[in-house]
């Protein structure tokens, strides 16, 4: 049974660096498709610099470049913050014996003692975690989360497709060092911080940005 693969995020914008590392860890699993998941009210962040039908209309353009990759709007409609945990347990509801599997980075990871109902999280879906090449991932985990790492970690992907959650399973895919931040931060410079990100995001959502002048306005003036 094919799982159902998901990767979080705000997508503000969305860039090469959550396309290529959704789509390479989607090949690494060998699944068919991927959703990606955009929030609505990120609990662990300041709000979005774009709004809700911004950020989805460009990742809507974005996903487009990528067949293996779908988008999952649920967390846009729910109200309230956009909590990991209600969306598994949305999914699980739909389809209890379905494999989910909830893929974060290595960073995302070693904070996950302070997600929402973190422990839960286990019971719902299957953590596949995407380390960096060379990186000891088990290095510095909190011990909350190393006890979990210990009991929980598989080094084959076969429980994934076989079980409906309670792993943690370590993939590697190459790194993508862009920040969305910075592409904010460079297009608020105007003309020479638009020529700077050209390359690092599809070239109809840097369209897109232009024709809604989004990102004009230097972070710290918002």
């Amino acid at each position: 049974m094919q799982p159902v693969a998901l990767l979080g995020g705000t997508f503000d914008p969305v860039h090469y660096g959550h396309l290529r590392f959704a789509d390479d860890a989607r090949r690494a699993l060998g699944l068919a498709e991927l959703r990606l998941v955009p929030a609505r009210d990120p609990p662990h962040r300041g709000g979005p610099a774009a709004s809700v039908a911004d950020r989805l209309a460009m990742l809507r353009l974005a996903a487009a470049e990528f067949p293996g990759l779908a988008i999952d709007e649920r967390e846009l409609a729910r109200p309230g913050r956009s909590y990991t945990v209600l969306t598994l347990e949305e999914l699980r509801r739909e389809d209890p014996a379905r494999p989910l599997l909830l893929l974060v980075g290595a960073d995302a990871f070693h904070g996950l003692p302070t997600w929402h109902r973190w422990r839960e999280i286990f019971a719902l879906a299957h953590v596949v975690v995407v380390a960096r090449p060379g990186v000891a991932l088990e290095a510095d985990l909190p011990e909350p989360l190393a006890a979990e790492w210990r009991r929980r970690r598989v080094r084959e992907p076969a429980a994934l497709f076989s079980t409906p959650a309670g792993t943690i399973y370590e993939a590697r895919v190459s790194p993508q060092p862009i920040s969305a931040t910075v592409i904010r931060t460079q297009l608020a410079r105007g003309p020479a911080g638009r020529a700077a990100v050209e390359g690092l995001l599809p070239r109809e959502v840097l369209t897109y940005i232009d024709q809604h002048r989004l990102y004009s306005t230097p972070p710290d003036a918002t």
